[in-house]
Formats: C-alpha cells, sequence, structure tokens
C-alpha cells in the first residue's frame, strides 16, 4: 500500500502549512506525525484538528486511561492501523490490561475489566456500531462521567474516527512500534 499524502519536507512547505506544523511540533506531541502528515495539506483544518485532538488526548474529562481505551475502541472499529500503532503501546503504559488491547485487537469483548473500562467499551461501541448509546448505557455513563465527561466521550470517538477516516483515505504509513499490526 503506498502513502498517497506522504511528508512534505519543512522547507518545501508554504509558509501556512509551516506555521501548522511548527504548531504541532511545538505542541506535547513534538513532531508532525501519523494524521497530521496527510492534514498538513489544509493547515486551517490541520491546526483546528491539532487543537481538539491535544485536548482530547491530553485533558479530557475522563482521564488519558480511559480515553486511550476509547481511542483503540475507535481505531478498531475502523481498522485503523496507525492510531493502533500509536496508541495501543500508550494505552498499555496507562494501566490499560494486554489482555483488553489484545480483545479489542481480535474484536472481542475483554474479560475482567474494571467498571470504568467496561462502560468505556459498551458506549463506544453502541456508538460506533449502532449510531446511538441506549438509555441504560448512556444513564450509566452520565453518572460515572458527569455530562462533561460524556460530552468528552462522544467527541473521542468522533475525533478519532475522522483522522482514521483521513488516514485509511490517504494509505498514511505505519509507524515501527511494540504494537502488533491489527488482524483483518
Amino acid at each position: 500500500m503506498t502513502d498517497r499524502l506522504g511528508p512534505i519536507p519543512f522547507a518545501q512547505m508554504s509558509a501556512s502549512q509551516q506555521v501548522a506544523a511548527q504548531a504541532v511540533i511545538d505542541g506535547p506531541r513534538g513532531a508532525l506525525y501519523g494524521p497530521f502528515v496527510p492534514l498538513i495539506r489544509s493547515p486551517e483544518l490541520m491546526s483546528a484538528a491539532q487543537r481538539m485532538g491535544e485536548y482530547l488526548r491530553y485533558r479530557s474529562a475522563i482521564g488519558t486511561r480511559l480515553t486511550e481505551l476509547a481511542i483503540l475502541v475507535t481505531a478498531r472499529q475502523w481498522s485503523q492501523q496507525v492510531e493502533w500503532a500509536i496508541h495501543a503501546p500508550i494505552a498499555k503504559e496507562y494501566g490499560i490490561a494486554d489482555e483488553t488491547i489484545a480483545a479489542i485487537a481480535e474484536r472481542r469483548r475483554p474479560q475482567e475489566l474494571l467498571a470504568d473500562e467496561e462502560l468505556v467499551i459498551e458506549f463506544c461501541l453502541q456508538l460506533h456500531q449502532q449510531q446511538r448509546v441506549d438509555d441504560v448505557t448512556y444513564a450509566a455513563a452520565l453518572d460515572a462521567f458527569g455530562e462533561h465527561g460524556v460530552v468528552d466521550l462522544m467527541g473521542i470517538n468522533g475525533y478519532y474516527t475522522l483522522l482514521a477516516m483521513v488516514m485509511n483515505a490517504a494509505q498514511t504509513a505505519v509507524p515501527q512500534t511494540e504494537a502488533p499490526v491489527l488482524p483483518e
């Protein structure tokens, strides 16, 4: 598979691309990689997406552990190898069990989950697969995370779906990580 929208050398970027790229490089990501490689072709879109993603990934109301879990569910739903390669090791670092990560990769329901992990997985699966969340699951999420947390959880699913769509269409190259490739 050929990377359709591969890296552009910084010196060959337009002035607006350089400003947008430098904002990503200077932020918590520290480099222009993953979805930002194809998105740099639209600097304003990339800048808006990067700001949203910076909030959702690093400061969401549900915390980093559950954010990373929601990202993995989204990556699996979209068979998005780049998101998986980047976020599976991070999820593990933040306490998501190897068995949980493996089960999500294999499209199985993980066993022995913490209650908040089970709730996040159920919420995300319903949102991706049914395009809605049932009343029981929504009420449980509201009770566990409050309105702010529920909205952030919805935002995480939507944001990482956007990135998955961009990278799947652009056939973005998968970085080398310790994460196994998602099975088809």
